[in-house]
């Protein structure tokens, strides 16, 4: 098996392992993807101050997520279709994550169900959701993650209508793909996918097939999804499941502060600050840039999470050192998993714990709680 070094070498990996159409959903952002390239590129830009002859001998990435113990102040973001990347995906990412003592976040638009990824995995996990027209279903969808002991819940408040991506709209992007020429033709140079997907649990939406008669036909399924979505989303919403939901709520997708003023009102846990990976508002700002704002004027009051381009220990040391309590990730783990399955998220996960301790050592740190502002350079 090839060394995987960095996360690069494991999304070249995932290129050529995982068919085009899933291969695009993941990778791609809205429109003409400026927020997309945003997120990195202004992470990228952030200097860390070199300290020298300081004593890191002792030192640890440990930390605590809403008030549990994690390995690193990092947790897998929640991520659509993961299933389709891999079989059994949202199961093997969730394995990977645990094993590692960080949380998992499975997606509303897994493949495998919550209840399925509950009877396969030792611990909660996190559960992100999606609040559509029909609220008897969100009720319902509430009701079984409190069931299978989720220890979050993940409201994504960025998603009242869906940014288009034009490369999802290109490839006929459905679950399974649509049967198209040219997507057979690459299906067929993916074998080993091609089997793993055949071999997992489920095919289709694993938390929502089911919810209606009919609703095992994907087409029928995907045009109910697209009609789901709700512009009617309010704040009202959320006192409305913070009412249903006995335990931790999490608020994904503040990216202006005065959202985040009335976010930290709501009696949430946490906030992130996110753009959606860039696949929401083109044009709208980097996560990273409106980061430090957020935290310093609401870190005291909520915890804030932030998400949005993170590839690296260094990026989540430069994030932790602008006011973020931790991270998530998503592009980074589901490279790994269409890499090698559970063993390429676990090694994702390890690059970015190991990256961050050793830039952690070079800047003259020895704890996440001891990270600041000191950490970057003064352009």
């Amino acid at each position: 098996m090839e060394t995987m070094t960095c996360i690069e070498d494991l999304r070249q990996a995932y290129h050529r392992k995982v068919p085009r159409a899933f291969v695009d959903y993941c990778e791609s952002g809205s429109y003409a993807e400026e927020t997309l390239r945003a997120n990195r590129t202004d992470l990228e830009r952030i200097r860390m101050r070199q300290r020298v002859l300081h004593n890191v001998a002792d030192r640890t990435t440990k930390t605590t997520i809403l008030g549990e113990p994690a390995a690193l102040p990092l947790a897998l973001a929640p991520v659509g279709l993961c299933g389709m990347q891999h079989g059994d995906g949202e199961i093997l990412a969730c394995r990977a994550a645990q094993a590692a003592g960080i949380p998992f976040t499975l997606s509303t638009m897994s493949i495998c169900s919550i209840e399925d990824v509950a009877g396969a995995v030792d611990k909660p996990f996190w559960f992100q959701l999606y609040v559509m027209k029909d609220r008897g279903y969100i009720r319902s969808l509430i009701e079984r993650a409190a069931a299978a002991k989720c220890s979050a819940l993940v409201l994504t408040v960025d998603l009242q209508v869906i940014g288009q991506r034009h490369r999802d709209i290109k490839n006929g992007m459905t679950v399974p793909p649509e049967i198209r020429i040219k997507n057979l033709i690459d299906i067929a140079t993916k074998p080993a996918w091609a089997l793993g997907i055949l071999q997992g649990k489920r095919k289709t939406f694993g938390n929502i097939a089911g919810h209606y008669p009919g609703m095992s036909n994907v087409t029928v399924l995907s045009k109910w999804i697209a009609e789901q979505f709700d512009p009617t989303l309010s704040w009202k919403d959320v006192e409305w499941i913070k009412s249903l939901w006995p335990g931790k709520l999490v608020l994904k997708g503040i990216l202006d502060l005065e959202d985040a003023r009335i976010a930290a009102k709501t009696g949430a846990a946490a906030l992130v600050v996110s753009n959606h990976g860039g696949r929401q508002l083109d044009g709208a700002p980097s996560s990273i840039s409106v980061l430090p704002a957020i935290a310093d004027a609401l870190g005291s009051e909520i915890e804030v999470m932030f998400d949005g381009g993170v590839r690296s220990g260094q990026d989540i040391l430069r994030a932790v050192a602008l006011g973020a309590r931790c991270c998530m990730s998503g592009r980074a783990y589901i490279y790994g998993l269409g890499a090698t399955g559970q063993a390429g998220v676990a090694r994702a996960i390890e690059i970015m714990r190991n990256e961050l301790d050793t830039s952690m050592a070079l800047t003259g740190m020895t704890s996440i709680a001891g990270i600041d502002r000191r950490v970057i350079a003064q352009m």
